[in-house]
This record gives C-alpha cells, sequence and structure tokens, in this order.
C-alpha cells in the first residue's frame, strides 16, 4: 500500500518558491485575532454567493506515494464573469510597497487554491484575487488575474515535480524508519522495576489517543519508558511526530542520550534538538540582517542544499546543526526549524508547544498531524505556563524609550508619553492601596494607548534605518505586541495588578489558572504524557493541566530497596519565616550530627537564599575537616558545573553543599552512588509569600483548595525534587533529613511517599544513634 502523503497549500508554496535572503530586521508580528476579524470583515462585506472557507484537496499519485494538497480557500465567487478564488492577507506594511514587490508565495498560494478549484469543478479559467488589508488604516489593495486552466495547472505541476523530489525520499525514508522500529526490541535485558507498566500506559494513551499522568521514582528509567513505546507507536502508524517537550538543558540531554542507545540497538529516527536563537545565533548583533549576516544573506538560496547535506544524519543534535550550518552558510537557528519539519522527534523546551508567543506555527496552525506530546519533569509545567500566558509592563521602559528616542521619533516620544501618564496615574491609586492593586477585569483607557504606540513604532521600525535607540524601540515594540496579545485572550481566569516598586509601577495580566489555555494546547496533539517523579497530588495537577476527566493516572511505586533509604523528620523546629533567625543554630548543630554520621557528599536545601545564607555563614569555617559549597544567585552553566564536579565519590573529606529548593541544584541532577550521601531539606518549600501567591489562593479559595493549589502542593513537590537527589539507583544508600514540624502533621504526613516510612528525631541525639544504627547496617 503506498504511503499518503500529505501536505498544505501554503507549506507546498513555502518549501517551493522561497528565495533569497533570510531577512527579519523587522516584521509586524502577527496579530491572530486582528487578522482573523479582517478576514471575517472582508468576507462579509462581499456581495450574495460568496462562499468563504472552501475546501479543495487533490491527490497526486506517482510510483512512491499518494501525495495530497490541500487547504480552504480564503472565497470562491461565481458571477457572470465566471470563478473568482480569493486569498485575503492581513498586514501592517504599507499597501503601495506590496504592490510594487508582492512575495511570490502568496501569489503561489491563491494560483494552486484556483487549479485545485478548476480542476475539481472542471473550470477553463479562473480569477484570481489577491487581497490586502491594512490592519490600522483598513485600507484594502487587490491584485487580480485572470488565468487559464491550463497555465494553472503548468504552475502546480511545476511546484509539484520539485516538491516530489523531497517527498519521495521523506516516504522511503519513512518506510526503512517504520521497518526498523518494529524490528526494535527494549535496549536493555529486562525492564527495570515499574519501568515495563509505564511503558504500556504510555503506549496505551499515545495508542488510543488520550492522555497520561504518570508518577515514577528518579532512576527507574522514565525517558526511556516515555520514548520506547512511543516510538512502537509511530511504527504502527497512530503518530506521526513526537515532541519531547522539557524545561531544562538537563531533560533534553536525557532524551538525546535515550534515542542514541536506541539507535544503537538499529533504531533509525530522525531527531531534532532545538536550542533557543539567541544561543544558536552565529551573528547575535547583526539581527538577521543580510546587509551584515552572511549566513542570513542568501539563505534561501542554500537552504537545500544544507537539507539534503543533513538528511544523511539521524542525530540533528546543536552540534550537528551548527555544522552543517556553517559548511552551507546559512542561519543556524532557522535551519533547525526547517529540520524540524522533517524530523520524526523534536526534543524541545515547553514554550515551543505551549507558548502563544513562540510556538511552532508550522505545525500547529498552518499543518495539522497526529502528534504525541511527551511532557519530561511535568511538575514544572504550572508555573512555566503561568508566566507563559501572562504578560507585564513597566512603566520604567517607557521612560527609558522617551529619553532614547527624545530628539531623533517625535511622534514615538509622544506615543510613550501618554502610557507613561496613564501609568502615572495608574501608580497613585497602587500607592494608596499600599503598593499594590488587582481587579479581576481589563484596566481602562490603556488600550488605545500601546495600540497607538504599536502603529507609529511601526511605521518607523519598518524603514529599518539603523540606529543608537533602535534595539530599545523594538524591544519595547514587541513587549506591547505582546502584552497585547494576552489582553485579547483575557478571560475569568486572569487578574490585572499594579504593583509599584520606588518610582516604578508595573501593570501585569496575570494568569491565575493555566488550565484553561493548556487545555487548548493539548489539542494540538492526538496524544499527551505528562510524567515526573513528582506529580503529587494527581488531582492537582490533572485540573492545572487542563486534562479530561478520562486521563489515565499511575503512580510507579518505588522500584528500590527500602531499607537503602532513612527519611528522618526533625519536629522540634519551626522553620516559619518569623522564627528562621532564632532556628538557625538549632538547624546548624542538625546539619553538622547528620554529616558527622558517616564521611561522604551532602546536599542542604532551604527555601530561599536569604536563610540559606544564615546558615551556611554559620557554618563555613568552623568544621574541621568538612568541604563546604554554597550556591550563589547569579550562577551560570559553568558555575553550576564546578559545583557538581566538587561531588565526587573520591573526596578524602566530607563535602557540604547549600542550596535552594527549586533551583539549579534542586532537580535534573544525577549524583549516582557515594557521589551524594544525603539530604538535609529544611522547610516544607512553600513558595515566597507575595500578592500574587495570595491571588492565586483567593481564586481557588472556591474550589476549597486555596492554600493547598498556591502553597501546600507546589512546595511539597520542590521538597520530594530535593529528596530524590539521593536515591538514584538500586545500588545507591543514602539519608534524608526533614527539617519542620509541619513534616509530621497529617496535610503533610498524606503527601509524602508512603514507601519513605519517615520516622521522628527530637534531638541530636536520637539523630545521631538512627545515622549510625542506618549506616551500619550497610557495612
Amino acid at each position: 500500500m503506498k504511503e499518503r502523503h500529505k501536505i498544505a497549500v501554503r507549506t507546498l508554496v513555502d518549501v517551493v518558491l522561497r528565495a533569497g535572503d533570510l531577512d527579519m530586521r523587522f516584521a509586524a508580528p502577527g496579530r491572530p485575532l486582528e487578522g482573523i476579524r479582517a478576514h471575517q470583515k472582508i468576507q462579509r462585506q462581499r456581495p450574495e454567493g460568496y462562499r468563504a472557507e472552501v475546501p479543495v484537496s487533490l491527490d497526486v499519485e506517482t510510483a512512491d506515494l499518494i501525495l495530497e494538497v490541500g487547504g480552504r480557500i480564503d472565497g470562491v465567487l461565481d458571477n457572470e464573469g465566471g470563478t473568482i478564488v480569493e486569498e485575503i492577507k492581513s498586514t501592517t506594511r504599507d499597501l503601495e510597497s506590496i504592490e510594487k514587490a508582492t512575495d511570490p508565495c502568496h501569489w503561489g498560494q491563491v494560483k494552486v487554491y484556483a487549479y485545485l478549484l478548476a480542476k475539481e469543478q472542471g473550470i477553463p479559467a479562473v480569477t484570481t484575487r489577491l487581497t490586502y488589508y491594512h490592519l490600522d488604516s483598513g485600507d484594502t489593495l487587490e491584485l487580480v488575474e485572470r488565468m487559464t486552466a491550463d497555465r494553472l495547472e503548468s504552475f502546480f505541476q511545476q511546484l509539484v515535480d520539485r516538491y516530489l523530489k523531497w517527498a519521495v525520499t521523506l516516504a522511503r525514508w519513512r518506510q526503512l524508519r517504520d521497518a526498523g522500529i518494529l524490528a526494535l526490541d527494549f535496549p536493555f535485558p529486562a525492564y527495570r522495576t515499574g519501568q515495563r507498566p509505564m511503558a504500556v500506559a504510555v503506549y496505551r494513551a499515545i495508542r488510543d489517543g488520550g492522555q497520561a499522568l504518570i508518577q515514577a521514582s528518579t532512576g527507574i528509567g522514565k525517558t526511556m519508558a516515555a520514548l520506547f513505546p512511543a516510538i512502537k507507536t509511530m511504527g504502527e502508524g497512530h503518530i506521526d511526530r513526537i515532541f519531547f517537550l522539557t524545561a531544562r538543558n538537563t531533560g533534553k540531554a536525557s532524551a538525546l542520550k535515550a534515542l542514541s542507545i536506541l539507535q544503537e540497538r538499529g533504531l533509525r529516527l530522525k531527531r531534532v534538538s532545538l536550542t533557543a536563537k539567541d544561543r544558536i545565533c552565529f551573528c547575535p548583533d547583526a539581527t538577521c540582517n543580510p546587509d551584515v549576516c552572511a549566513y542570513a544573506r542568501g539563505h534561501f538560496d542554500r537552504l537545500q542544499a544544507a537539507m539534503d547535506d543533513a538528511f544523511v544524519l539521524d542525530n540533528l543534535d546543536r552540534d550537528a546543526i551548527e555544522t552543517v550550518a556553517r559548511s552551507h552558510w546559512v542561519c543556524p537557528f532557522e535551519f533547525s526549524l526547517e529540520l524540524s519539519r522533517w524530523a520524526d522527534c523534536i526534543v524541545c523546551d515547553y514554550n515551543y508547544a505551549f507558548d502563544p508567543r513562540v510556538y511552532l506555527k508550522r505545525f500547529f496552525d498552518e499543518e495539522h498531524g497526529a502528534y504525541a506530546f511527551l511532557v519530561d519533569e511535568a511538575h514544572n509545567l504550572v508555573d512555566r505556563s503561568r508566566e507563559m500566558f501572562s504578560a507585564r509592563l513597566r512603566k520604567s521602559e517607557f521612560l527609558e524609550l522617551r529619553r532614547a528616542v527624545k530628539s531623533h521619533l517625535p511622534a514615538v516620544y509622544r506615543a510613550a508619553g501618554k502610557i507613561n501618564t496613564w501609568m502615572r496615574h495608574a501608580g497613585k491609586g497602587a500607592r494608596e492601596a499600599g503598593g499594590f492593586q488587582s481587579e479581576a477585569r481589563l484596566p481602562d483607557g490603556l488600550e488605545p494607548l500601546l495600540r497607538a504606540f504599536l502603529r507609529v513604532s511601526e511605521r518607523w521600525l519598518a524603514r529599518n534605518q539603523p540606529a543608537s535607540y533602535r534595539d530599545i524601540v523594538m524591544d519595547r515594540y514587541f513587549g506591547t505586541s505582546g502584552f497585547l496579545r494576552v489582553w485579547d485572550q483575557y478571560d475569568d481566569s486572569y487578574v490585572t495588578c499594579r504593583q509599584v516598586a520606588g518610582r516604578d509601577l508595573q501593570v501585569k495580566l496575570f494568569c491565575l489558572d493555566p488550565s484553561g489555555h493548556l487545555k487548548r494546547a493539548l489539542k494540538r496533539s492526538r496524544a499527551t504524557i505528562f510524567f515526573s517523579a513528582t506529580l503529587m497530588p494527581a488531582t492537582y495537577f490533572q485540573d492545572l493541566f487542563g486534562c479530561e476527566p478520562t486521563a489515565v493516572r499511575l503512580a510507579v511505586p518505588s522500584p528500590f530497596p527500602r531499607r537503602h533509604l532513612e527519611v528522618l523528620i526533625a519536629t522540634g523546629i519551626s522553620t516559619y519565616y518569623a522564627q528562621r533567625e532564632q532556628s538557625v543554630d538549632r538547624i546548624r548543630a542538625l546539619v553538622r550530627t547528620f554529616i558527622r554520621s558517616r564521611k561522604g557528599n551532602y546536599l542542604c536545601f532551604f527555601p530561599s537564599y536569604e536563610y540559606m545564607n544564615m546558615v551556611a555563614g554559620q557554618f563555613e569555617g568552623t568544621e574541621d575537616g568538612v568541604q563546604v559549597l554554597v550556591q550563589d544567585r547569579e550562577m551560570d552553566d559553568a558555575g553550576r558545573a564546578r559545583f557538581l564536579e566538587r561531588f565526587s565519590a573520591e573526596n578524602d573529606r566530607t563535602l557540604v553543599g547549600f542550596a535552594v529548593m527549586g533551583g539549579i541544584f534542586g532537580e535534573g541532577i544525577d549524583l549516582v552512588g557515594d557521589r551524594l550521601s544525603g539530604a538535609v531539606i529544611v522547610g516544607v518549600g512553600l513558595p515566597a509569600i507575595c500578592p500574587e501567591r495570595d491571588l492565586i489562593r483567593r481564586y481557588f479559595d472556591g474550589q476549597g483548595a486555596g492554600f493547598d493549589f498556591a502553597y501546600r502542593y507546589p512546595g511539597i513537590n520542590r521538597v520530594l525534587q530535593a529528596a530524590g537527589r539521593v536515591i538514584r539507583t538500586h545500588t545507591d544508600r543514602g539519608a534524608i533529613l526533614l527539617v519542620d514540624r509541619r513534616f509530621f502533621s497529617p496535610g503533610y504526613q498524606q503527601l509524602l511517599p508512603v514507601h519513605w516510612s519517615a520516622a521522628v528525631v527530637r534531638s541530636e541525639r536520637q539523630l545521631a544513634a538512627r545515622l549510625h544504627r542506618f549506616w551500619s547496617s550497610a557495612v
């Protein structure tokens, strides 16, 4: 049976007709809602008999495959003069400049649509109409050309012939890939305990087009247990592509490592790892300006040759992408996005699937496929998604802009001044309210000022003139545009916050409940698997992820011997904010006792830098024979690596590292065996009390879960993540000390893992005795 290869009209045209430079010096970002309204406005204005959103498709059969080309025509009108096929484009560009240099891809789209309709209905000639609507002025430009069916067919055939060379290569690749997948066995002699139930749940959820939330202990091999069954479903035709979504680079590395292991066992799978533009760009100061960047100049002319070279590789990680991009002089970021279109598995940040500002429109808007989302370390998604769906503006940003453009751009200066005036008045109310003010509605009077600012900024930015103040205008422009994008989706899950800091004011559209937005985003996939070592309680995550009621929930029991982990609770200490200073000496004594029980490497986690430094400051220089490390607030990747390198199994002295829960050492690190002997966790991990957290609490109070959703559940997941650093394999042994009397209360006891069997210690003597007994039993 021949493979059916589906392609949207827009994708076909873009792939074949793009040429010349990559030029992104300034292009006004899309305004989705305004664009939709513009389409609808023009469609309503058309005469009776005008048909909108007309579906068309055509199968082109070859010896190797069936190419299905399809899409929706914006409008079709049959009248005395014949048939008109219309393609509508909304824009902020000057219409006169468009008329002089029309995008060949736009003409390509309307011609292909015209041909598909002519072929379907046997029409001898069609009038093509390309209509541009200016979003700001409301003016329109209509470009009209009458074409015979024969001419349209010739154009279409040329496009298809050029594309089929690539499509046949893809079809043959997928046959090879699927044959390899069907023959692929699990890459290890046996599943680890708990790994098989997880893999089965993943397979069934993807096969059935469902959702699953899976909690499984760190160290059982969750990444492989998610990827292996997902790949199997791909070989069986249930999905077209896997998106491995993660919050950290360590998650990316784990996915790529698992895929490499499978490749060593015979898997053929093309995977692309996406890296943020500012990290992979070869010319970071050139802003994709072909006049300055040689990689942008002529990018599309060299792109296909680069694609051909890259396609012989299966593992397209950052190094491979950069190597091919340099050899062909193409932009590495745009090259990686183009490669992703043809990849079987895309390893990337959450943003590329969920964030309305940067999600991959080429997959989720322009085309639709059977995708599987594998959401790694999914406990991070709640807070990350709140930020994705929120937006903020600061008064100081517009003041800075005004100073920069005062003598140069009077229109921009005045527009920014009106926003500044509005914020000055709004700030008075916030100051009178104690520095913070919130209301469950959009602020009055701000929207027209922001849209006016966008209009005048666009006019200047579109000229692409070099200037010392260009970057700040562009930053404010895109920040304002993003704010208005959130403005357009504001609903009862939002609140507007005004917060004063000194003379500054921040206005934030704050998403309290991301579940509705995530629910819509999940519709982009056929199936979604959320997995983490900490999804506790499952109902909390199921609600906030926007999952269906039918979503499968699986908690995989810990596979590690219980006798290998000693969990103790020091109940005699309160870590409430008001008691922290007086708790320092007692915590220091507990830490000293804990690390003296056995020579080794230890981590001590705290809920904040301030609290951590209070204890670490007392500790440094007072313990003979103990090495002390302290996490720095500004620590970069290199500093993180140096910190972790010190945790060596060969250390001849005890080492203790002080770190912050929820930070770069609180999850995503793998210190196996004697690299880590134990962890002290101070406090229940509650996020800092702040106005925004209290708004979340009040919002969910209506469900009887305000404190839990805002504070307790996020906190306990930080604790469990920190604790998960200790036992990583079946042979690891380690101890955990939980320092806070609240850990022994019913509200927290029910959230602790059953296999912990935590015991209470009420003094340093009891702690020393328990640890001596535990470590002695290992001999």
